[in-house]
């Protein structure tokens, strides 16, 4: 897992670390890295991906996240 995330560009990191595992908000992640609501959306989305495919055993717990943090929005 952590060889994956160091693959993404810093701004997608940035984003899967404070929304996943700091368990952020979306406001409050853009918030602290000066960007929009919309572009934390954006930056999960397309980091998610990127791992899925970087890690594709690890796959069903990236959905898994995505699905839980879409419910607690």
């Amino acid at each position: 897992m952590l060889r994956a995330l160091a693959q993404l560009p810093p701004k997608q990191r940035a984003v899967i670390v404070l929304r996943y595992y700091e368990d952020l908000t979306e406001h409050e992640t853009a918030k602290l890295l000066s960007c929009s609501i919309g572009t934390v959306k954006s930056q999960a989305h397309h980091a998610l991906a990127r791992l899925r495919v970087l890690a594709p055993e690890l796959a069903p717990k990236f959905a898994e996240m995505e699905d839980l943090k879409g419910a607690h929005r």
